[in-house]
C-alpha cells in the first residue's frame, strides 16, 4: 500500500518533524523519571560543561529568550542544581554553576537519555549516525537562513496567501 504522505515524506522539514514527533514523548517520558524536562537538562548540561557562563550566553546557545531562560534557572536552582552569582567585574552579570547534585542529577539522567537515544539510531552503524548528526546540523544553520534575501528564490512571502 503506497503511504498518503509520500509527497510530504520526501520532504526535510517533515521528516524531521515526524521523527521528532516520534521522540519527543519519549524523552519528556524519560527525563520526567529526574524530574528534568528537555529544557532544564538542556540548560543544566550547557552549565556543566561550561562553569561558569553568563545567563545571557547560556540564552543564546539554547535559542531561548531570556525572560523564559530566567523560569527555566529559577526551577533548577530552586531543585539545589546551579548556583547562580553575580560577575564581579559587572554586576548586571550572573555567572552560573553546576551544583554537586545538579552534576549527579545530570549524570544519572544523561547516563539515561544516551541509552535512549542508542535505540533511536539502532541499525545504524556509528559512521551513520555521525552523518546523520552532522546532516541534522547543517539543515538546523541552512533553516536559519533559509529565508533570507539572497536564498529566497521565489515570491516574496508577504505576497504568499495562507488562506
Amino acid at each position: 500500500m503506497k503511504e498518503r504522505d509520500a509527497e510530504l515524506r520526501a520532504l526535510v522539514g517533515y521528516g524531521v518533524k515526524r521523527a521528532n514527533s516520534a521522540l519527543v514523548g519519549g524523552v519528556a517520558q524519560l527525563l520526567g523519571r529526574f524530574d528534568l524536562r528537555r529544557t532544564t537538562f538542556s540548560a543544566l548540561s550547557v552549565i556543566a560543561n561550561n562553569a561558569g557562563i553568563r545567563q545571557s550566553d547560556l540564552a543564546e546557545v539554547l535559542a531561548i529568550e531570556r525572560p523564559n531562560l530566567v523560569q527555566i534557572l529559577d526551577e533548577v536552582q530552586r531543585a539545589g542544581w546551579i548556583a547562580r552569582a553575580r560577575d564581579g567585574a559587572d554586576r548586571r552579570v550572573y555567572r552560573l554553576t553546576v551544583t554537586a547534585a545538579g552534576l549527579a542529577r545530570l549524570t544519572e539522567a544523561g547516563d539515561a537519555l544516551r541509552t535512549y537515544d542508542a535505540r533511536l539510531t539502532r541499525g545504524m552503524s556509528a559512521q551513520e549516525r555521525t552523518a546523520l548528526i552532522a546532516a541534522l546540523r547543517r539543515v538546523e544553520e541552512n533553516g536559519l537562513h533559509a529565508l533570507d534575501e539572497e536564498a529566497w528564490e521565489g515570491p516574496d512571502v508577504g505576497e504568499i496567501s495562507t488562506t
